[in-house]
């Protein structure tokens, strides 16, 4: 994952360019604009984050207004628009999930990495938000890790631990 900053004067590599093309040959002329999710997807797996100068310079491709890529951008929960940890935590906070006990595992967690919900561990490994419901309710409470998106269900304080242990031992 490449680090970006807010330059203006940053450039996609040609790799994600000729990926771009792909992708919007996939859509009816003029209406290159459907293929801005997509993108969205590939510039936030190639940079982690979507800052304001990737995308705009997603707008300058698609030759849409940068407002309609903030727009999307700002809508979704799939994308970071500040920096995220290698790992990112994302713990169900819905009802059933915190029924049996998502936000004590939530706590955990903020105990346990030592940072705040959107805050980023100082080695840059992890970060945790919590997010809206994952589907898992008859598994609950439930997390999800990016950027893979693996499911860990029936957490508990321990499980979180080996969790967390096993992906800092993972490089």
């Amino acid at each position: 994952m490449l680090s970006v900053t807010e330059q203006k004067d940053m450039e996609f590599s040609s790799t994600l360019i000729t990926q771009f093309d792909d992708i919007v040959t996939r859509y009816p002329e003029g209406k290159q604009k459907s293929a801005l999710l997509p993108i969205l997807h590939l510039v936030q797996a190639e940079y982690g984050w979507l800052s304001s100068a990737t995308m705009d310079k997603v707008a300058a491709y698609l030759d849409i207004k940068p407002i309609e890529v903030y727009e999307v951008a700002t809508f979704y929960t799939m994308f970071f628009l500040r920096p995220q940890g290698k790992y990112v935590l994302e713990v169900c906070r819905t009802g059933p999930c915190c029924l049996v006990g998502a936000e004590k595992i939530m706590d955990h967690i903020e105990k346990k990495l030592g940072v705040k919900e959107g805050e980023v561990t100082p080695d840059g490994k992890f970060s945790w938000r919590g997010v809206e419901c994952l589907a898992a309710c008859g598994m609950a409470p439930v997390l999800q890790i990016g950027p893979e998106y693996t499911f860990y269900e029936n957490l508990t304080e321990q499980s979180v631990d080996q969790l967390i242990d096993n992906l800092k031992n993972n490089n």
